[in-house]
């Protein structure tokens, strides 16, 4: 059995896409999907859109987003 140091090496020498699908499935393992998160998820995310096309709420642009999530990180 290959060890992590060989299965990264090895990872290393594939296509990008192959290198994604082995991310996704390692993730898959480690979080299992739920059900009733994604739910719960799916719930607020209607709730947010039902805001925004509502008035009740403005949308910032993504730059701005990224910019004030820059300044608090660095």
């Amino acid at each position: 059995m290959l060890g992590a140091k060989e299965i990264l090496k090895e990872a290393e020498s594939l296509p990008v896409e192959e290198r994604t699908i082995i991310i996704y499935r390692l993730l898959r393992f480690l979080y299992a999907p739920s059900p009733e998160i994604d739910k719960t998820w799916i719930n607020t995310a209607k709730h947010r859109l039902s805001e925004l096309r509502s008035g009740k709420v403005k949308a910032i642009p993504g730059d701005e987003v990224f910019a004030r999530v820059k300044e608090y990180v660095l």
